[in-house]
């Protein structure tokens, strides 16, 4: 059931990090605190494709 994720910048839309979810614990997006090295800073990193 874990899938690879790609987790990318709310602010910048860089794709920073890969990760593995659980599909049937978390069916909803993930959001993580994370820092971005584009920004410089931390900023909310959402899940996308």
């Amino acid at each position: 059931m874990r899938v690879k994720i790609t987790l990318a910048c709310s602010e910048c839309k860089q794709r920073n990090y890969n990760t593995y979810k659980n599909k049937k614990n978390d069916p909803d997006k993930l959001k993580f605190n994370k820092y971005c090295r584009f920004c410089r800073k931390h900023t909310i990193h959402n899940e996308t494709k």
